[in-house]
């Protein structure tokens, strides 16, 4: 005799079973296509910013000269690939010819300044860093500059480039930036070297603030 209760529960599980199979592969389905929507917006955003990332070198030293105005209406022309340093009894004013090399505008944050070449492969700290008085762009593939100076006499950091200038020391600037939406900051390392009357500046090494080091 056929047992139609024993059929029914063996088709129920059987469709049960079905329905577990199908969920099972719909759920890893889905899954995997969410991995690949997260993979492709990271890689679509990665894309993005790479778009925006600014990047400093020196200007080179055929690239044309630049009039650099301070505060107070002082200015003083600074060549490519060079830097121009200009010491008064009350202030010491500093600009660099640079170029920026990456695929976006560069928006200048801060500077520290030192005396004598640095071998840390260590950026200074943050907060030592001296914000710029004005905002500054270097737009990609153009040339610009960066200017600041130093005002207190009576400060260590005055004293001690005044002597470095008066003596031709290299002086070591840092430059501090990053993009239009203030990501991806860099600290771009210059060196800067008298040669007979000219201040030379070279790039010496780069530091990410926001993302991995590239080395």
């Amino acid at each position: 005799m056929t047992d139609w209760s024993t059929i029914a529960s063996l088709a129920t599980a059987g469709g049960t079973l079905v329905l577990a199979v199908a969920t099972f592969a719909s759920v890893r389905q889905g899954n995997r296509a969410t991995r690949i929507s997260e993979q492709a917006a990271r890689v679509a955003e990665q894309s993005l910013l790479a778009g925006r990332r600014p990047l400093l070198m020196n200007s080179r030293l055929q690239d044309p000269k630049q009039r650099v105005e301070f505060r107070g209406g002082e200015h003083f022309d600074v060549l490519g690939g060079r830097a121009g340093i200009e010491v008064t009894d009350s202030v010491v004013y500093l600009a660099i010819s640079i170029r920026n090399v990456g695929t976006g505008v560069a928006v200048l944050h801060g500077w520290y300044l030192c005396v004598g070449i640095q071998y840390d492969r260590v950026h200074p700290p943050l907060e030592e860093f001296t914000t710029q008085t004005l905002d500054i762009y270097v737009a990609p593939g153009e040339t610009g500059f960066w200017e600041g100076a130093c005002r207190d006499p009576d400060a260590d950091d005055f004293k001690a480039v005044s002597a470095a200038v008066e003596t031709g020391d290299p002086l070591v600037v840092d430059l501090l930036y990053g993009d239009y939406e203030g990501g991806q900051r860099v600290i771009s390392q210059f060196n800067l070297v008298r040669q007979d009357d000219n201040w030379i500046a070279t790039v010496v090494r780069h530091f990410n603030v926001d993302r991995p080091e590239p080395r």
